[in-house]
């Protein structure tokens, strides 16, 4: 039998079958990205981290630099905003948004700022040849800021990035206009933990790197996050592994001669930091005689991090500072 149907309901008809069409297919992309998000969720976190800074007009990218003996490899950074320059270096096992808290109130301060993440880590390249030691890391900064045509910049690093920052600013002294580390690495002190922690493959060992990370007891990491980790960790855990064998040797360390460094200095501690504790950084204060010393109360080993409103201002105003004070100590006020 014909259809009795008026070509108006014949439309209506077509629309809605449209309509259900449409819905199902956005129901079905919901469902791919819950899916997602549970089978990789840290994807999902890096991603959201990258789009924030494009909204506050920082931008990836990537370059070409020797290291360890390569002559080319593949560096992932990020840059954004204008004014002078601030190079910003990660830590063990970290890559360039660890800085995301700090980078836009950089950027709005008026400042062209760099974050790379170093070979082995992040989206840059990851050679196996490589023994990912503090010379070699440090002879790729200082590539990178050839690079980026930086002939006199600011140079921060956090945890082992500062002890890359302290290297290069000892031996490259003309480049480096002020320095400033969080937390850092680079002398000698006695470790309290084990240092396979850092390759976290179980929930023990990933419970124990937090409760060192954190100023207080961390928080209990779902079930399928770790799941996540535990598969980076046997994807590339080894980098950490031979970077951290690396360290262990001791040869690279500073102490004896930061005294030479001439640069205003800005050092920044977690007053609960339980990775290096803040003993640490007030030695190095007494080692270099116009460094300014700040301890920030409330935060651990991520103060950069999660106390980005605390050490933000602290950092931005060592940097715009005329004449910075030498030897200044001070605590600032408990994290909220």
């Amino acid at each position: 039998m014909a259809s009795t149907a008026t070509p108006p309901q014949k439309r209506t008809r077509r629309a809605w079958r449209l309509i259900r069409w449409v819905l199902l297919g956005i129901l079905a992309l919901l469902a791919a990205l819950v899916v997602f998000a549970f089978l990789r969720p840290l994807t999902v976190l890096i991603v959201a981290t990258q789009t924030r800074l494009l909204f506050d007009g920082i931008h990836s990218d990537y370059t070409e630099l020797p290291f360890a003996g390569a002559p080319h490899v593949r560096v992932h950074y990020y840059a954004g905003g204008s004014g002078s320059p601030v190079v910003l270096v990660h830590g063990l096992g970290g890559r360039a948004e660890d800085w995301a808290a700090l980078m836009p109130q950089l950027v709005r301060d008026h400042h062209r700022v760099y974050a790379l993440d170093l070979p082995g880590y992040g989206r840059s390249d990851w050679p196996a040849n490589a023994a990912y030691s503090i010379p070699e890391q440090t002879a790729l900064v200082e590539a990178f800021l050839d690079n980026r045509h930086l002939a006199r910049t600011d140079l921060a690093g956090w945890s082992m990035g500062g002890w890359l920052a302290m290297r290069l600013a000892l031996d490259q002294p003309q480049r480096i206009r002020r320095l400033v580390i969080f937390d850092s690495a680079g002398t000698r002190f006695p470790l309290t933990w084990d240092t396979s922690i850092f390759e976290p493959d179980t929930p023990a060992k990933l419970r124990t790197l937090d409760d060192l990370l954190m100023a207080g007891p961390a928080p209990h990491v779902p079930a399928f996050i770790q799941r996540d980790i535990f598969r980076f960790v046997g994807r590339h855990g080894w980098v950490v592994c031979r970077n951290m064998n690396s360290l262990l040797t001791g040869a690279d360390l500073l102490d004896g001669k930061l005294g030479a460094l001439r640069m205003p200095m800005l050092i920044v501690w977690g007053k609960q930091d339980h990775l290096i504790p803040v003993s640490v950084g007030e030695q190095i204060h007494h080692d270099v005689p116009q460094s300014e010393f700040v301890v920030v109360d409330g935060c651990g080993h991520l103060a950069p991090g999660q106390c980005a409103a605390q050490v933000g201002p602290v950092f931005k105003g060592f940097l715009d500072e005329p004449s910075p004070i030498a030897g200044q100590q001070a605590e600032i006020l408990k994290r909220p």
